[in-house]
This record gives structure tokens, C-alpha cells and sequence, in this order.
């Protein structure tokens, strides 16, 4: 059955280089039941999913821009007559599904549906299990589990991707060109009149300068950014003012084909300084400016990546009618799980459709607290960072390695920076002890001979055991901490319009180099986190001139660090971790 199953799925593949079709009709599958494509290793990354009766699907649909510009996309929509709302992605990644590789049986191999998925893992990442169609391009929803509850989903190749003329556009030109897709999907005699925006990473950052346009579309009425950047300066590109320097590289690889290798070299150097590059900061999406309703995601993995620009947009977006999902999980597979798609639903049901759900009587926050990689408790709050959070400084002791509520005496602790050296600081918890949300820790550092540092700050958990309890990072990444923040000192200077009492948020106007020997004070920020230390187990707080965590996408390695760090601790230079205790 799984075979006669597969074979229908290529025929569906060979079909869609069709310009209209039924999807129905071509694959003659029912809606259920799921059909599994296990990897070599037998572990199942995903599921594909039948396309249901009743979607008809138009390919390469061409969408005129006021400049003439035809931007390329795809059109799924129920068979039925009348009008939907419409779920809109507009992707840099393609909107098309290459054809899946043969084995020798003449069988789809396994994995070839999704190119993407293949690339992710090759890169180490834990994907984890998803339920999707072959209809679903990277990061973008799933036709198959929207039309048949009456939506239209377009999704759209980015200008001067793929199928798409011109020339890539800044993040504001892309906005623009989906305010006029907008309005063209409004337009059509299958619509409602009403567009939502839904889709993950790009297909997120996206929706808030679409959302942030004066004015805004009119026929855009909710979107659904999925862990999304908003500012690419603070939150990846040199989050703390430190480079990274993988990710983001392939980007000026592509500019250097052909660049003679001393010019590559000093092109790369710029790209990577964090002064150089503080011109970035203005093209930040102004979500202040943003009045659609918002359902936002926010994870504790993304670290690096998404995390910190989540958290930042839901605190700072201009609407009031915003809410958001957090969890510790696996980025896509959560985007398609069962849960958040059902919240997802609830959500365009109401605002797209009028159904009156109790959408609105929704708490603000679904709240996942972690215990361990994947233990987790689910609650809901109407607020975050949660009104009734308990800040509490907890001091470093040089003399002794603990925490501790009281100043201490004046200590230092050295550890060599290039060397894997560190200075950890513990405490352990009589009683179970929620920590969700902001961190922050002021240090008194010295740099004894060289005239800048770069710090990482790390908070691990301890079972009573002694042994470290890890959690998911980037992309699903299982060998990450419970949270942790970084800064490059002579970028110390803080913002004091976008900085809160619990949240320092560093102004990047140039740099302030160090006297090698001389001592400074730093506020770094820590990504917001949510964890639970059950009685017995330990918090230790870790401080360090080295990334923690070994992930396969994000690297740190372009540090400015030289000989020994000294943190100064107790009495005038109490330096101290600030915890988020929930009650």
C-alpha cells in the first residue's frame, strides 16, 4: 500500500509542472491515513500527508508590481464555490517542491521530497517530526491542512527569486511589494477581502514591515510571524556586538565568486566588524508602528537567531490585540504541530473569518516552563515578562565560587580567555524554583593585556546529581543551556530608550576601547528563558571568553580576546546575576 501511495505522490510531482490542476483529482488519495517516509536510519523526520478532495491548486500565477515587476506565485484554494480568506507567505526560498530522487526500485527515496529538510540535517540539526504535504514549501503553511477548512494559501517567490523578476529588494521594498500582493489577492473573486500572513524566519521578519507599512494594507487583517528577527543588527548579525561568523558568511561567500583572495579577505574583515556595520541598526522593523492583530511565537531555542527579536517585537509592537505562543521545542516541528496549528486556527478564525470563537478571552501568553530537553509544563499568563515576577540579585563570591544574596567580600577570580578557561559562580535550591524571563548581570571585568573583551555569559542546570541537564538550542540543536547572553566590551554602552530595569539593551554608537589593566563595569543581557529547578538541583552561572555551545550553524569564532580575564567580585565591585524568580 505504502508503495502504490508513493508512486501516486510522484505523479502529483511530475503534475504540478502543470499550470492548473486538482490536486484531488491527479492523486486520488483520501485525507487519511498519514503515510510515514522514514529516514535510512530509521528515525522518522517527517510525515508525508495526503493532499485532501477539493483542493484546486494554480501554479505560476504572475502578479504585476506598480513597476511592471511580475512576481511568481502559487495559488491553493478550495474546489467549492465562494470566498475565503486568504493565508499569504512570501518566500525567499521558492515556493516550488523539487521533484523527489528515484531509487533503483523507481520509488521515491526517502527524504527527497524536502531539499530543505535534507540540507538541515546534514548540518546535524534535530529536526524532530513533522506531518506535512508535498505542497509545503520551506517555512511556509501547509495547503493541506488549510484549504479544507475554508482558506485560500498563496505563497510567493521573493522579487528576484526563483520564478520572480528583478532584483532582490531591502526589507522595506519587500514589504511594499507584498502590500501590493495584498491587495491583489483582496481583488479576487474567490477572496473574502481579508489576507492573513503566516510563515517562519524570513517568511516571519517579513510580516513586520508589511504590517509597519503608513498605512498599513487594508485588506491585511492579522498576522502570525512564526520566530522571526526583527532587528538583524542586535538579534544575529552581532548580537551582543560580537560577529557571527557562519551563518551569515554564505551571504558574502556568493558576493566573493571571483574576488581576488587579499580584496575577499579585507571584504570579509568589514563584514564582520561590528563598528563597520552599525549602519544595520536603522533598517530594524519599526513594530511600533504596527496596529494588526499579531499572533507571535517566541521559543528559548533559537538563541542567536530568532529569540531575541521575538521577545523584543512582542514587547514593543504597537497593537494591543497581540499574543504570544512560547515553547522550548524544535522550531518547524512545532510551526506544524497539532497545537499550534489549532492555535493558529482559532486565531485567523476570528479575525478573518468573524467566527466568534472566544479568541479575544484568549491569555495573552502560553507559557512553556522546561525542566529538562524535552519535559516541559504548558500555562497561560496575561503578561510577559510576568507582572508578578520576583527580581533578585544573586552576588558573585570570588572566594568561595557561590552565589549568594548578600554582597560578599572583595575577591577576584582570573581564567584565561583564548584557553577554555572560565569563572562559574553556583547555588542550589532548597525548594522548586521557577526562573522565566529576562536575566541580566552586571560585571566588574579587566582585560590585562589587551584593550577589549569578548564575554559570554551562560546559566546551566545541575540535577542533584551533579550532572548538567541540557535543552534544545538553534533549530532543535540538543546540547544547549538553560540561557545565556554576550557582549563585546568596548560596545558596553547601553541604550537607555530601548533599555529597561530588567532588560539592558546596548546603543551601538561606536566603541569605547579598554586601558589593558584598567577595570569596567557591564550590563549584558541574557535571552529571556524559562526553566524549573526542582529541590536539590543547582543553577551555576558561568562566565567566559568563548561561545558555550558547539551547534552546527551559528559560530563565534572571530573573538577579540587575548591572555587573562579578571572578574572583580564583593564589597564596591559587587558583581551579580539578576534572576526572574516566578512565585
Amino acid at each position: 500500500m505504502l508503495a502504490i501511495q508513493q508512486i501516486k505522490l510522484f505523479k502529483f510531482c511530475r503534475s504540478i509542472l502543470a499550470a492548473s490542476f486538482s490536486c484531488a483529482s491527479i492523486l486520488g488519495i483520501a485525507a487519511s491515513p498519514y503515510e510515514m517516509l522514514p529516514r535510512p536510519d530509521g528515525k522518522l523526520a517527517y510525515q508525508i500527508i495526503p493532499i485532501p478532495d477539493g483542493l484546486k491548486a494554480e501554479k505560476d500565477v504572475m502578479i504585476s508590481m506598480p513597476d511592471g515587476v511580475l512576481l511568481a506565485a502559487n495559488v491553493f484554494r478550495p474546489e467549492m464555490l465562494g470566498r475565503f480568506p486568504v493565508i499569504l507567505s512570501m518566500t525567499p526560498y521558492g515556493k516550488d517542491q523539487t521533484p523527489p530522487v528515484f531509487s533503483p526500485d523507481g520509488l521515491p527515496a526517502p527524504d527527497s521530497y524536502t531539499p530543505f529538510v535534507e540540507r538541515v540535517h546534514a548540518h546535524g540539526a534535530d529536526l524532530g517530526h513533522m506531518k506535512i504535504s508535498v505542497l509545503t514549501p520551506w517555512e511556509a503553511p501547509d495547503p493541506a491542512a488549510w484549504i479544507p477548512h475554508g482558506y485560500v494559501v498563496i505563497h510567493v517567490d521573493r522579487r528576484g527569486d526563483f520564478k520572480s523578476k528583478g532584483r532582490n529588494p531591502n526589507p522595506v521594498q519587500q514589504g511594499q511589494d507584498i502590500a501590493q500582493v495584498i491587495a491583489w489577492a483582496a481583488r479576487q473573486e474567490w477572496s473574502n477581502g481579508k489576507v492573513g500572513m503566516m510563515g517562519v524566519s524570513a517568511l516571519a521578519s517579513n510580516q513586520y514591515f508589511t504590517a509597519a507599512l503608513q498605512p498599513a494594507p487594508e485588506a491585511l487583517k492579522a498576522i502570525v510571524p512564526w520566530e522571526g528577527q526583527m532587528d538583524l543588527y542586535r538579534d544575529s548579525a552581532f548580537w551582543g556586538g560580537i560577529p557571527e561568523t557562519n551563518f551569515l558568511k554564505r551571504d558574502v561567500k556568493a558576493a566573493l565568486v571571483g574576488v581576488p583572495n587579499e580584496r575577499a579577505e579585507k571584504i570579509w574583515a568589514e563584514a564582520i566588524n561590528p563598528v563597520a556595520n552599525q549602519r544595520m541598526l536603522a533598517s530594524a522593523a519599526k513594530v511600533e508602528q504596527i496596529q494588526v492583530p499579531t499572533l507571535l511565537c517566541a521559543s528559548w531555542t533559537d538563541k542567536g537567531l530568532h529569540t531575541r527579536g521575538t521577545f523584543e517585537a512582542f514587547r514593543r509592537i504597537g497593537t494591543r490585540d497581540k499574543w504570544l505562543y512560547t515553547h522550548g521545542g524544535r522550531k518547524w516541528e512545532r510551526f506544524y504541530s497539532e497545537d499550534a496549528v489549532a492555535t493558529q486556527k482559532k486565531f485567523f478564525d476570528y479575525y478573518l473569518k468573524g467566527i466568534e470563537n472566544g479568541w479575544t478571552e484568549t491569555p495573552r501568553v502560553r507559557l512553556e516552563v522546561r525542566e529538562t530537553r524535552d519535559e516541559y509544563t504548558v500555562r497561560f499568563e496575561k503578561s510577559f515578562p510576568i507582572e508578578r515576577t520576583n527580581y533578585q540579585r544573586l552576588y558573585l563570591d570570588g572566594s568561595s565560587g557561590a552565589l549568594v544574596p548578600k554582597v560578599p567580600k572583595i575577591s577576584t577570580v582570573s581564567y584565561m580567555a583564548q584557553q577554555g578557561g572560565d569563572a562559574s559562580f553556583g547555588i542550589s535550591f532548597a525548594h522548586d524554583t521557577e526562573i522565566t524571563g529576562y536575566i541580566r548581570s552586571k560585571l566588574w571585568v579587566t582585560a590585562k593585556n589587551a584593550d577589549d573583551m569578548d564575554l559570554f555569559v551562560v546559566v546551566k542546570k545541575f540535577d542533584v546529581n551533579g550532572n548538567e541537564v541540557q535543552f534544545r538550542g538553534m533549530n532543535g540543536f540538543g546540547g544547549d543551556v538553560a540561557a545565556k547572553g554576550q557582549m563585546r566590551v568596548s560596545q558596553r554602552e547601553l541604550d537607555p530608550k530601548l533599555s529597561t530595569s530588567w532588560q539592558p539593551v546596548q546603543k551601538f554608537a561606536g566603541e569605547q576601547k579598554l586601558k589593558p589593566g584598567s577595570m569596567v563595569e557591564v550590563d549584558i543581557a541574557l535571552l529571556p528563558s524559562s526553566t524549573l529547578f526542582r529541590a536539590g538541583e543547582s543553577l551555576r552561572f558561568y562566565i567566559q571568553g568563548r561561545h558555550p555551545t558547539i551547534q552546527p550553524l551559528l559560530f563565534y569564532d572571530s573573538t577579540v580576546n587575548k591572555g587573562a580575564h579578571q572578574v572583580q567580585t564583593g564589597g564596591r565591585f559587587a558583581s551579580y546575576i539578576e534572576l526572574p524568580f516566578i512565585p
